[in-house]
C-alpha cells in the first residue's frame, strides 16, 4: 500500500477526475485512515454547483467513516475519549483540526481557530491531497478529534456523524434545557430529522416540523415529530419555546421568529451561504424577550455527544433509511447528479 485513488473537483461544470496518488510518509501526530464510506452533504452540493466557493483543486466529502491503518509514533495512540487506538478500528473524526491552544478553542469554539484545517474543503497539493471523503484514504492531522465507533453502527449512518449529527448536537447545546418545551424545526433535510430525534430524546414535550416540501414532512414523522406544517400554507401559533432553523431560507427564519412565545429562543444553523437579508421586528424581539443564536459547525464536545447519540439511538429512529442510493468512488460524478436531481436526505459512496 503506497498509493490511493482520489476524486478531484476543479470547478462547477467540469467533470471530476479520478487520479492515483502516492501516500506520503506520516508527519508527527498524524494517522492514516482507510476511508470506508462517505455521504454527500448539502455543502458539497453547493460547492459542486458553484453556490459555495472553495479553493480548487479540492477533494469534496467530509462526512466520512474509516478504519485506522497506521498511527505515527508521535501520536498519543488514543482517541478523544482516551481509549487506545489499534489498527483496524472503525473511526470517525471532527470535520476540522484546530491549533491548540488558541483563543477560540479556549472560548469553546475551536472550529473558528485561526489556521483551523477543514477536511473536504482543503486545497490539493503535491504533498497533501488525502484530506477528503472522495478518496481511498484520509491523513488525519494533529488536533483532530477522533473516536472509535461500535461495530453495530451501519457505515451509512456512521458517516453522517461528523457533520450533520455533530452540528445538531451543537445546536441543542446552544438551546439549553428542552424538557417539557415546545420545539419548532424549520427545514426537514437531514439536519432537521436528526434535530427532531435529538429533541425527542432530550425530553421535548412537543416537536413541530415545518417545510415547503410535503414529502420531507412525511419523511420526518418517524423521527419523533408530533405535528407537521407546510410553510407558506399554514400559520404556526406563537407559543413556541425554541425554534431551530435548519433550512437557511429567510422566509423560514422569519416564520420561526414570529412563532416564538415570550422568552423564546431561535437557533439558526442552515444559513451558510449568501441570501437576502432577514426582516425582523426589533420591537417584538425586545418586548417578547427573544434570543437569537447562530451556529457554524461545532466544537469537540458536540462531536463526542453526536457519536454517543448515534451509538445509543441509531436503532431508535429510522436512520438506516437516510441514504437513498449508494455509488462507488469511480461513480462520484453520478452520485452528485443523482443527489441534485432527486434531493434525498443523503446519497452514499461506498469506498471498496
Amino acid at each position: 500500500m503506497d498509493s490511493g485513488k482520489i476524486v478531484v473537483f476543479t470547478a462547477p461544470g467540469q467533470e471530476m477526475k479520478l487520479l492515483n496518488k502516492k501516500i506520503p510518509e506520516l508527519r508527527p501526530g498524524e494517522i492514516l485512515v482507510q476511508n470506508l464510506y462517505t455521504t454527500i452533504c448539502g455543502s458539497d452540493l453547493h460547492t459542486f454547483c458553484g453556490l459555495r466557493k472553495e479553493k480548487t483543486p479540492t477533494i469534496l466529502g467530509h462526512e466520512i467513516v474509516g478504519k485506522v491503518v497506521k498511527i505515527s509514533d508521535a501520536h498519543s495512540g488514543k482517541d478523544y475519549s482516551g481509549a487506545p487506538l489499534r489498527q483496524g478500528d472503525v473511526v470517525t473524526w471532527s470535520i476540522f483540526s484546530a491549533t491548540e491552544p488558541s483563543d477560540m478553542a479556549q472560548r469553546g469554539m475551536p472550529q473558528k481557530s485561526e489556521n483551523a484545517f477543514k477536511y473536504g474543503h482543503a486545497l490539493v497539493t503535491d504533498d497533501d491531497c488525502f484530506h477528503g471523503g472522495l478518496a481511498e484514504y484520509t491523513i488525519l492531522k494533529p488536533n483532530t478529534a477522533l473516536l472509535k465507533l461500535p461495530e453495530e453502527v451501519p457505515l451509512p449512518v456512521a458517516a453522517t456523524i461528523n457533520c450533520a449529527v455533530a452540528t445538531v448536537a451543537g445546536a441543542l447545546r446552544l438551546a439549553g434545557e428542552l424538557s417539557h418545551k415546545t420545539v419548532l424545526i424549520t427545514g426537514m433535510g437531514l439536519l432537521g430529522v436528526v434535530c427532531a430525534a435529538m429533541c425527542r430524546v432530550a425530553g421535548a414535550a412537543k416537536i413541530i416540523a415545518a417545510d415547503i416540501d410535503e414529502r420531507r414532512l412525511q419523511q420526518a414523522l418517524p423521527f419523533g415529530v408530533d405535528q407537521a406544517y407546510l410553510l407558506q400554507h399554514q400559520t404556526i401559533d406563537n407559543t413556541i419555546d425554541v425554534v431551530f432553523d435548519m433550512s437557511g431560507a429567510p422566509d423560514a427564519m422569519e416564520a420561526g421568529i414570529e412563532a416564538l412565545g415570550v422568552g423564546g429562543m431561535a437557533v439558526w444553523v442552515g444559513a451558510v451561504f449568501k441570501n437576502r437579508k432577514i426582516e425582523i421586528d426589533a420591537e417584538q424581539i425586545i418586548r417578547r424577550l427573544i434570543t437569537i443564536r447562530g451556529l457554524h459547525n461545532y466544537n469537540y464536545d458536540d462531536f463526542a455527544n453526536a457519536v454517543a447519540f448515534i451509538s445509543q439511538h441509531h436503532q431508535s429512529f429510522p436512520f438506516a433509511q437516510i441514504v437513498a442510493r449508494e455509488f462507488t468512488l469511480p461513480q462520484a460524478e453520478q452520485a452528485f447528479e443523482y443527489a441534485l436531481k432527486h434531493k434525498p436526505l443523503r446519497v452514499g459512496i461506498r469506498i471498496d
